[in-house]
């Protein structure tokens, strides 16, 4: 490995680490903005896990950088409510019970004469919901951001109508050879006439502006055609016979479905690519599918578990939609750095795995698990079902809902999380993601 590669790898790994810090302090600041305004006292807010680096005092939090990039949080006075006996500490033989005691004694440990009234759990529960979702909010608004400028401005490799290859002969794309045999008929591109570099502005007398619309209508058609062509700055129209073949299955959305093949329409040609921003709408929806990719990826995550052990363990492949850790990500930052492409493609290209990783970040805090924020979340929605339930039928106000009487499975899903985590970081390290 040259000195020129080990440099831009480590270039990249450190844009990546500047890019998760910043959206880490980005997630806590939605966190400590909202908790502020309601007036929740927040002594920390920290950027980091571990020995602390940097901090500072402003006001009544101390702001600050730990050791171990790979988090961060804010410190909330009254997280949970005190006991039914309205102590806040107390010890048990009990191991759950302990853990139900330490953390409702953690929640109230700084507090200070006059917090009683700047508790979190003493706000009303729309606040709280408001509290702890302004941090993957913070997320989800970095990444449509980041994704929606790169988009309009740089934009997508997408496929055109200009022609970068035409092929010689007729050949099943279930075959998966290149090669002409002497019984292959000539393609009806070739017999055409179409040339490599025309640029195809209408198909059978109809316009057409887009590759996706070019492929429909040539698979829609079989026998005569003409194909109007710009050449040398002059359209020309083309005669073609279009004949049947076996081509690749698309789905809804128009992405090739591997190792699928229908009988269909047949011109004989491949198209060029190009980089092409994207309108406003178009960028809308390319971030709708980005994040309806995301939510079937979390979905996903338990039956990714085999395939994840195998590649860190055994001689298993690494799969290009692998579920991929901090560690991954910051090696696929190193490789961007290294492709034999312009420097705004690797800056793009550096932007959109920032915005996949902000957008990952929101998903997996959304889940209604404790100790992330969207446990949190569901705690608050159940106490104001709850209190609303017994306003309408004039029973009781049962008060706040104790989060704390949760700890112990958030204890189990904590271990769950940091296992899985333990496994990807292997992975990534013995088997990475690499890109092509």
């Amino acid at each position: 490995m040259s000195t020129t590669t080990i440099l831009m790898t480590v270039l990249g790994i450190a844009i990546f680490a500047v890019g998760l810090l910043f959206s880490i302090a980005w997630h806590e600041l939605g966190h400590l903005s909202t908790a502020k305004l309601f007036g929740i006292r927040v002594p920390q807010y920290m950027v980091g896990f571990g020995p602390t680096v940097w901090s500072r005092k402003k006001g009544d939090t101390e702001y600050g950088i730990k050791a171990i990039p790979a988090g961060g949080y804010i410190r909330m006075i009254g997280m949970f409510p005190p006991g039914a006996d309205g102590r806040l500490e107390a010890r048990s033989t009990s191991p759950w019970r302990g853990m139900i005691e330490d953390a409702r004694s953690a929640a109230f440990e700084e507090l200070q004469p006059g917090d009683e009234s700047r508790l979190f759990y003493t706000r009303k529960p729309w606040k709280r919901v408001i509290v702890m979702f302004a941090g993957p909010f913070m997320n989800l608004v970095l990444a449509v951001a980041i994704f929606m400028g790169v988009a309009m401005t740089f934009g997508f490799q997408t496929q055109t109508t200009e022609v970068a290859g035409v092929q010689q002969c007729v050949i099943a794309q279930s075959e998966n050879r290149d090669t002409c045999k002497a019984a292959d008929p000539v393609s009806p591109a070739k017999a055409a006439g179409l040339k490599e570099g025309d640029r195809i502005v209408a198909f059978d007398g109809r316009k057409i502006d887009d590759w996706a619309t070019l492929s429909d209508r040539i698979r829609e058609t079989t026998g005569p055609a003409t194909i109007t062509v710009q050449r040398d700055g002059r359209e020309q129209t083309l005669n073609a016979v279009l004949r049947k073949n076996a081509v690749a299955k698309k789905d809804a959305d128009g992405e090739v479905i591997p190792d699928q093949y229908v009988t269909a329409g047949y011109l004989g040609f491949a198209a060029n690519t190009e980089i092409v921003p994207l309108s406003f709408g178009d960028s809308v929806v390319r971030m709708g599918d980005m994040i309806e990719n995301g939510v079937d990826s979390i979905i996903a995550l338990p039956s990714k578990i085999p395939d994840l052990w195998s590649a860190a363990f055994s001689d298993g492949e690494r799969a290009d939609d692998s579920p991929v850790g901090v560690v991954g990500a910051a090696r696929i930052g190193g490789e961007v750095m290294n492709l034999d492409v312009p420097a705004q493609n690797q800056i793009a290209m550096m932007l959109f795995l920032l915005a996949g990783f902000n957008l990952s970040l929101f998903l997996f805090n959304m889940l209604p698990l404790l100790p992330l924020d969207g446990g949190h979340i569901a705690g608050a929605l159940w106490e104001a079902l709850r209190r609303n339930v017994a306003k309408v039928f004039k029973r009781p106000d049962p008060g706040p809902f104790d989060v704390a009487k949760l700890m112990p499975v958030a204890y189990v899903v904590a271990g769950i999380f940091i296992c899985f985590t333990l496994l990807v970081l292997v992975a990534d390290i013995v088997n990475p993601v690499k890109i092509t």
